[in-house]
């Protein structure tokens, strides 16, 4: 019998968030079983709780916004991802704006805040998603999907397909464990092309984002150095990661091609609903 985790002790860091580009204050605290990952907006009157469930996803464009109680936080994926490699069941994140920090742009400082904080065991079973049949989500124009498969243990296996000749086709296939994930996950950042980052600020997206926590390319090259080779897909896993712990712990093998947050969490949805 597996048992719930929560953190040992309170941990927290500050930040500018990667598309807001506001200064945030981000507090991760232990919390009581059953309750899985809640946020709380310290910065609104009563202090509104959102759950960090797929139920509660209402928006993907550049990032996953979850909505509860008239209240919304954004581009949590990187948080949720090092929460779901580290094994965390019930956490209450308090934070002061609608959006994490980015901080280094992937989830590595995440991580080490978890790992500093400790993970302890509680005394409650773990509820564990063991997916026993076939979920698939496909794209509009059908050269995109996401796939849940059984399979006994967390695995993610991605191929990324990108037009721009110094990308090109990635793929990456990780069993998701702590290590596996400090090591060779967890450090690969967000990606940016350099003549949409202009397009993309008069959006309001991106307005956090620098060269010390994107990896930025134009038609001759990186504009800063990789942590890998195949970073942006390692990326792409890592935001798989995040998007699927909105469905709980899970059990299963997640299988995608070109997939974003969109797809990513309308099969987290799918599998939602089967199990609550």
């Amino acid at each position: 019998m597996q048992r719930q985790k929560t953190l040992r002790s309170e941990i927290s860091c500050v930040g500018v968030g990667l598309h807001s580009g506001k200064e945030v204050r981000l507090e991760l605290k232990p919390a009581d079983v059953d309750s899985g990952i809640i946020f709380l907006r310290t910065d609104l009157p009563e202090r509104p709780k959102i759950h960090a469930t797929a139920a509660n996803v209402t928006a993907t464009l550049r990032a996953t916004t979850l909505e509860e109680n008239g209240a919304k936080v954004f581009t949590i994926e990187h948080l949720m991802s090092a929460l779901n490699a580290c094994g965390v069941d019930n956490c209450a994140v308090e934070i002061s704006g609608e959006e994490p920090p980015v901080l280094s742009g992937n989830s590595i400082d995440f991580f080490k805040m978890i790992q500093a904080a400790g993970v302890v065991e509680q005394d409650k079973e773990r509820k564990i998603i063991c997916v026993e049949k076939i979920y698939r989500v496909d794209g509009a124009e059908g050269k995109r999907f996401i796939m849940a498969v059984p399979y006994d243990g967390f695995r993610v296996s991605f191929v990324s397909v990108n037009p721009h000749p110094l990308i090109g086709i990635q793929y990456g296939n990780f069993e998701i464990t702590e290590d596996i994930y400090e090591r060779e996950i967890a450090p690969a950042r967000t990606i940016a092309y350099e003549k949409e980052i202009a397009t993309l600020r008069k959006m309001g997206l991106g307005l956090g984002g620098t060269i010390e926590n994107v990896i930025v390319y134009n038609d001759a090259g990186w504009l800063n150095k990789l942590n890998y080779p195949d970073e942006l897909v390692r990326h792409k896993i890592l935001d798989v990661i995040g998007d699927m712990r909105l469905v709980g712990i899970m059990k299963c093998h997640i299988v995608a091609a070109a997939s974003g947050h969109a797809l990513n969490t309308q099969l987290a949805k799918k599998i939602y609903a089967d199990f609550n």
